[in-house]
């Protein structure tokens, strides 16, 4: 198989999070650039990315880089690439975003215009043909200028990634299932730790936890616009990648993940994605303010997405609300607590100050991840040891050497 660069969008803020993904995927990450990770691989790597990636919004695969600071470059660069190796020719294929930052070529719609003619005159000269059907497979282009450099890709995922399959209803701001995950990465938390999330609205934050607990890859439950390119891909690669993912699931997890929020239709909501996301019987899902936030556990974690009050008709109760979660928090013996919001008064009416805070941009709003940290648990002194952690046979040996 050969080698291939491979560009994972992420949420600005969150590169480091995606970049430690890759990694563990087993990738060599080339670059980092503002919401933007490149790394390399083979045709695998494009399944195994778009398959079990929580954080990237898109796999997309570069097939050329060039300068160009006119049209009649960009035209001529475009017809420069070697289309027929990517494109049959039935292909449907089109420049589906076109972004230009500090760019002379500023106008999506002219780069989009441009970049589908030359293509056209590529694909004419290759395949001996005045015009084409594009009845076949479709080929989505994203388009990427910075100053003078041009990057062309495919677009392997089709419908973002977030788009994991589960949810079918959801609240009235909802996370997007890859920023949340990012948001849980960046936690402390794990299976065997208490997690809640006071406003779960949908469900997003629970089920990307349980997901995670599971081992369930996010992407187990939808399809993938690579999967129709056979003449790139071959359809046993996504076979191996699903099957790969389907074995590593654990069964047999227990977790202790719950979802609150005040509005009962959403809870009922909450409650139908995660049973299709696999991971219903891992949530406990309940209908409850968070003036009524209490657990008698220590050493657990509430992560919340609250209101924002982007509506001025919201911007009145919203103090009242962040004192409830600072009264809520004062509660909650040894927990920490995170919470991601736009609301400039927010750590002002929670009462205390953050540990840590990490700018972040929800799409296109600036937002805080405010992080305010209990505790570790004490460490579990294992069976059969004293106080000073020797085991019984090494404290009788230790005696006797004495």
């Amino acid at each position: 198989m050969k080698r291939i660069e491979l560009i994972a969008p992420c949420h600005f803020g969150l590169e480091a999070v995606l970049k430690r993904e890759i990694y563990d995927l087993g990738y060599e990450v080339t670059r980092v650039e503002d919401g933007r990770v490149f790394f390399e691989g083979d045709e695998e790597a494009v399944c195994r990315a778009n398959v079990r990636l929580r954080t990237a919004k898109r796999i997309l695969w570069k097939v050329a880089e060039f300068d160009a600071g006119t049209y009649d470059e960009l035209f001529e660069g475009t017809r420069a690439v070697p289309w027929e190796d990517y494109l049959p020719k039935n292909a449907k294929f089109w420049v589906t975003k076109a972004a230009a930052v500090k760019s002379r070529l500023y106008s999506p719609s002219d780069i989009q215009s441009i970049v589908k003619k030359a293509m056209v005159e590529r694909m004419k000269s290759c395949y001996h043909a005045s015009w084409f059907t594009e009845d076949g497979n479709a080929y989505p282009l994203r388009i990427f200028l910075y100053k003078d450099r041009v990057e062309m890709t495919l677009d392997t995922a089709g419908e973002a990634l977030h788009r994991r399959g589960y949810r079918q209803l959801a609240s009235k701001a909802p996370l997007t299932e890859t920023l949340a995950a990012a948001l849980l990465m960046l936690t402390p938390w794990n299976k065997d730790r208490i997690l809640v999330d006071p406003f779960c609205g949908s469900g997003t934050f629970p089920i990307e936890a349980a997901m995670m607990a599971a081992k369930i890859a996010p992407g187990l439950r939808r399809s993938f616009q690579g999967q129709e390119w056979e003449n790139l891909i071959d359809a046993r690669l996504w076979r191996d990648v699903a099957e790969e993912a389907e074995e590593e699931i654990d069964r047999n997890v227990q977790t202790d993940i719950q979802g609150y929020d005040i509005d009962g239709e959403i809870i009922k909501a909450a409650r139908e994605n995660a049973k299709g996301a696999g991971v219903d019987h891992l949530i406990h899902f309940q209908r409850r303010a968070i003036a009524q936030m209490s657990h008698p556990k220590k050493y657990g974690f509430m992560i919340m997405n609250p209101p924002y009050g982007e509506r001025l008709e919201d911007k009145a109760s919203l103090g009242q609300l962040y004192r409830q979660i600072g009264e809520a928090y004062e509660r909650l013996d040894s927990w920490s607590m995170y919470l991601i919001t736009s609301y400039e008064d927010a750590v002002k009416n929670i009462g205390r100050q953050p540990d840590k805070n990490r700018k972040i941009y929800n799409g296109m709003i600036k937002t805080y991840f405010y992080q305010f940290l209990g505790p570790k648990p004490p460490r579990r002194r294992q069976q059969g040891t004293d106080p000073k952690g020797y085991a019984a046979g090494e404290q009788r040996t230790m005696k006797q050497r004495g």
